[in-house]
Formats: structure tokens, sequence, C-alpha cells
């Protein structure tokens, strides 16, 4: 997600390794490339701008390359720019005679055209049968994924000499496509001294460079010529210009300045001294295929180290350490929605079945929510049907109002406010009638349900006229309240007597703060202690699943690596360093559930560890490059039985 966008002018520059026979860093230009299809964007002139703004002096393109509609006579020489493509490359639907692509070595599929392909070279002719002719691409030498589609192209020359087999990879060889190109008589042969007669036009130069077909057998990829000793490295992609990483003419998978590598630099290492992960002062992020330093301005870091435009859906923006992060969010990611009278609901009245639909997934709400009875009665003069008194469960992610909560109407068979379970907190920073932050009138509800309410910043409280309602005069509002000056008004609701008669009280682990609904989970505070906001007669400390340690009167679980103790403390507090006893193996003062196997360490260098007969982890022999069933040399596994 994040680097496959639609169209942004803005190039950016990114320092890194420019592969030539020089290991100098130079400058290479990115850009974001496009995701329109067939899509024409304005006039054929317009269409043209925004190409040109896009890709001019382009060398790397983080998504896909998209040539359309550019008409006869246009220059499209800043294409001459791109080395390579993460996405896919479409070429179609256009009328000019040369796509100059001449400097393309690799297209990486990372998005594929149609689900399929990764180059796709489709009906380029306008109505007089005249259109592209020539698609000198003599330096496309690899598509890592994705097959090849050439279908109407009836002025192209010398595609169909071409040997895809050499560029792209074998599991894709079913997805070539060429057909209804027919081979014009006034096209040029390819050049004699090109290899089996392979082209993308006339001219020595334009010979088809072959680095994978004609390799030794002993070449596990692509190659510089048919000796063994030309074979390319393996993490080398397109070819090569000698035997090491760093010798590739493009990598097939990162690149790490002058280096080609499987993965980046990883952000942390197993510190041997400490027993954890620290943070790895030689840690680099992955933009596109490059490793950096440093995320280009105004990206942002993923958990995995990848820079990119914008977070996914699970996660939320946030700054640490100086550098912009996205984070897991615990519940529902925060989403801030227009309340009732603002924006979008400027002239709406109430919460109803035409409107509630865009409250989905809202945390914070900047405004007011009103729920009036008009909500379930449908209003004829405006064509408004009845709400469904399910769709409130959209409600349930609210967190937040910035203004007040009016609620003059509710489903008659819901008992409590269960839509608003999950509101944390009423600002108050606009009142209903200049007062009332929370106002509650009329309803038949039993109870209030509002059990994660812990603020009312500003402004009273009315709840009043709900007839058959319980519990609501327990609650001590003034632990609520952010001001002296805040009051309640709780009147007209049903008779205590008749509430503590029919059972409806707290319950007996709820303090005497009160509670807004019968269970455990409702109180306000706790009169012992609390485990996941449910009040608890006591934690699992010396017994009990899954077992507990206490802190600020919470029941916190401990680390699933500790050893339940009998009639004993399991743990002293978080993490798997404060178990009184591992339930698996113990690395330093860790419990772990295996020793580490294979986790990278100082110097580049991967950390083995063995346990021994009481369970403790110890390094391998530094010559078990594979790991170690035990101690010294003879610990090291035969070549056989290698621990990969």
């Amino acid at each position: 997600m994040g680097l496959y966008g639609a169209a942004g002018a803005a190039v950016l520059v990114l320092l890194a390794g420019h592969f030539s026979l020089s290991s100098a860093l130079e400058e290479k230009k990115v850009c974001q490339g496009t995701s329109n299809k067939l899509t024409q964007l304005g006039t054929f002139e317009d269409h043209f701008l925004s190409l040109q703004r896009m890709f001019n002096n382009c060398e790397v393109v983080l998504g896909n390359l998209e040539i359309t509609y550019v008409q006869k006579n246009y220059d499209l020489s800043f294409l001459k720019t791109i080395q390579e493509v993460a996405g896919y490359v479409l070429i179609a639907l256009n009328a000019v005679e040369k796509i100059p692509l001449e400097n393309l070595q690799i297209i990486r599929g990372n998005v594929l055209y149609e689900n399929f392909y990764a180059l796709s070279v489709l009906s380029n002719y306008d109505v007089n049968k005249t259109g592209v002719r020539e698609l000198p691409m003599r330096n496309l030498l690899e598509i890592l994924v994705g097959g090849v589609r050439f279908n109407n192209n009836p002025t192209l020359c010398n595609v169909e000499t071409i040997q895809w087999k050499d560029i792209v990879d074998s599991a894709y060889l079913n997805n070539i496509t060429i057909d209804n190109n027919s081979h014009p008589k006034s096209c040029e042969k390819c050049d004699s001294s090109c290899p089996n007669g392979s082209c993308w036009g006339p001219g020595p130069q334009n010979c088809q460079s072959l680095t994978k077909t004609i390799c030794a057998q002993q070449c596990s990829g692509r190659c510089r010529g048919s000796s063994p000793s030309d074979c390319c490295h393996n993490q080398c992609a397109a070819g090569c210009t000698g035997p090491r990483e760093s010798d590739c003419l493009v990598c097939r998978k990162f690149r790490d300045e002058a280096t080609c590598k499987d993965t980046c630099p990883p952000l942390m290492l197993y510190n041997p001294t400490t027993y954890q992960m620290d943070v790895n002062p030689d840690g680099k992020y992955s933009f596109g295929a490059t490793c950096v330093r440093k995320c280009p301005h105004n990206y942002v870091v993923t958990d995995h180290g990848s820079c990119v435009r914008s977070c996914n859906a699970e996660t939320y923006e946030v700054e640490e350490d100086g550098v912009r992060k996205c984070k897991k969010c615990e519940g529902p990611c925060s989403k801030v929605c227009n309340g009732i009278g603002i924006g979008e609901f400027k002239d709406v009245l109430s919460i109803n079945a035409t409107n509630i639909k865009q409250f989905q997934n809202c945390t914070t709400i900047s405004g007011d929510l009103h729920i009036l009875p008009v909500a379930f009665k449908g209003d004829s003069f405006t064509n408004t049907p009845p709400l469904d008194p399910k769709e409130l469960n959209i409600l349930r992610t609210v967190k937040e109002i910035s203004g007040f909560l009016l609620i003059q109407a509710w489903p008659e068979n819901m008992t409590d406010l269960h839509a608003f379970e999950h509101l944390e907190i009423i600002r108050g920073r606009t009142k209903q009638h200049g007062q009332f932050s929370l106002a509650v009138v009329g309803l038949d509800i039993t109870s209030l349900g509002l059990r994660s309410l812990k603020e009312i910043s500003d402004g009273d409280v009315i709840i009043s006229k709900n007839r058959q309602l319980c519990y609501a005069n327990t609650i001590n509002w003034n632990k609520l309240f952010g001001t002296k000056s805040q009051k309640s008004k709780i009147t007209n609701n049903k008779d205590e007597k008749e509430c503590r008669t029919l059972g409806h009280v707290c319950h007996e682990l709820c303090s005497p703060d009160g509670c807004w609904g019968p269970k455990p989970s409702h109180c306000l505070s706790c009169r012992y202690v609390s485990r996941h906001k449910k009040c608890v007669e006591k934690c699992n400390i010396l017994e009990g699943e899954p077992r507990e340690y206490m802190e600020n009167l919470k029941c916190l679980q401990c680390h699933p690596e500790c050893l339940p103790q009998v009639m004993n403390q399991t743990c002293t507090g978080p993490g798997p360093d404060k178990c009184i006893e591992c339930a698996h193996y113990i690395d330093g003062p860790h419990c772990v559930k295996t020793c580490p196997a294979g986790i990278m360490g100082e110097n580049d260098t991967l950390v083995w560890k063995y346990a021994d007969a009481n369970k403790v982890c110890q390094r391998c022999h530094p010559n078990c490059t594979y790991g170690c069933e035990g101690p010294g040399l003879e610990g090291c596994p035969t070549p056989g039985n290698a621990r990969i």
C-alpha cells in the first residue's frame, strides 16, 4: 500500500547507489507513477502534459508506467531516463511513431495490469492506421513477476523476434500473448550481428542482449557470458559485470548502496549482552527496492521498516523520536466526523435512516449528536424512512464527542444505550440550550449502559422522564465532571424503592461511586480490583488462569512464557524477564519459547543458540553456521541434517 498511488506531479530525489562500473553514489530520481489505466485525462494535450510532468527526469518509477493517448509527432524523449518500473508498463492507444524506453532495464511487476501482465502493448494506431512503429527497449533484460501481452499493433516492427523466455520468469511463460501484430513489409530486419536474429529495431545497437538462456548449467540465474565463470550472483537481476553481489546491473530484491541484498539491514539486532533486541545503528528502511538511512520527506515508516506514503486502515500516523511512523490502532483507528448541524449535516435535525451510514467507523464527533423521535418515525415530507434500530450499532465506534449528546428517542425493545457503550468523553464545547452536554429524556430504557464514560469536560447533565430507568441516581457525577460548577439533574425516572424491589441495583463488586447498569462491567469504579474493565474480587496471583500480577488495582496477565506456580506468585510484572520460572527456556534474564535461531546479531552475523540440560540458552560454536544441538564443534549438525 502506499507506494502505488495515482498521479502526483512531484519528483522525489533519493540518494542511492547507481548501477554502473563505478560504485560512487549519485542521485536517483524517483517518481510515483500512475494508476489511470485507459482513462484519458482531459484533452490529448492535457493528457500528454500530465504524462510529461510525472515522468520528466524520472529514473525509478515506484508505481506503474502508463503511456497512453500520445498523438503523432509528440516528443517522448523524456522517457529515455527511465531505468526501473516497480509496477507494470502499459503502452496503449498511441499514434506516436516511437516510444523511446531505451534505458528501461527491469519491470518488477509488484502490480500487474488486469492481474496478469507486467508489460501490455495494446492497440497503438489511429484512424489512418499509423501508430507505434518503434519500441526500442534494448536494455529490458528482466521482468520479475507477470506476463507480456502485445495485441493489435499493426505498425509495430521486430517484436516477433524477441526471445521472451530470456526476459520473463519461467513461471509466467504461459502468460505471453502476442497476437494481431501484423509485421509490416516496410520493417527493417534485425542486424546480422544480432544473436538468433532477435532485436528491438534496426542496427546492431538494438540487438537483444541475452543474459539467461545463454548461461552455463552452473549458473542459478543471470550471466554475462556462456562460461561457468560468467555466472552472476543470485542477488542480481537483468545481468552483471562480474561475479559479486556488487557487480549487478540491477538488484533482484534490495540495493544497499552498491551491494544487492535479500533484505535491508534490520532496524533491530539481537544484543548478546542484554539478551534483547536493540536498535541497529546501521539499520535502514526499504524504499521501493532501495535501502535508505531515512525515508524521503513526507513519507511514513511501517512496523516492517518500509517507507510508504500513507498508513493502512489498521494503523495511524504518529511521530516518535523524530520519525513519522504507522502505529497499530488499539480498537478502531481514529476517524473524525462532523456532528449534526455541521458540514454535510448542516440542515439536519437528527441522526436518521438517510445519514447514519456516514458515521461508519467514526471515533470522534466534531460537534453534537442528536437522536430525536423523527429518527424512528420517519418523515414523509422529506421522504425519510424510519431508522432501523439495528443500524444504531454503527455508533459503537464513537469514543469522543466534542459538543453535546442529546437523546430524546430510543427503540422500545432496547434496555440501555448500548450504541454508546464505548463513549469515553463528552467535551461539552457546545451545549444544548447553552447548558447541557448530556441530555437523556423520555426513553423506556432501564439503565444508561455508558460503561466507558470517564469524563464530561464541561456542561450540565439532565437525565429526566425515563419512567423505567434505574441506576442513574447512583452515579457520582462529580467524578466525571471537569469543573466544579457543573451540575447533574436526575429527576422523574423510576422510583428508587421500586428499583431496589426489582433488584435493579449496582453489583456488589462496584464501589460507592455507582454504576451504569447491573453487571460488574457497569461499575464507575471497583470495590476491589478490575480485569479488562470488569470488576472482580481478586487477581489470579496464587491460583486460577491466566496467572496475573496487580498494578494500580488492575489485574494484568503474566507473560505467556511464565510457568504458573502452585500457590505462589508466577510473575512480578510485565514482560518475559519478570517470571518466577520459565515455561520453556531461559535466555539471559528472559523466558523464551525457543532459543535464538538465526537471529541477526552484530557485524551481520547470525546468532544461534541451543538449550542445555537446565533449559538455559547457550551460544553455539562460531563455526556452527546453521545452528547446533550442543556445545563445541561436535554440536554442529552434519551437512545432511543442517538446520535452515
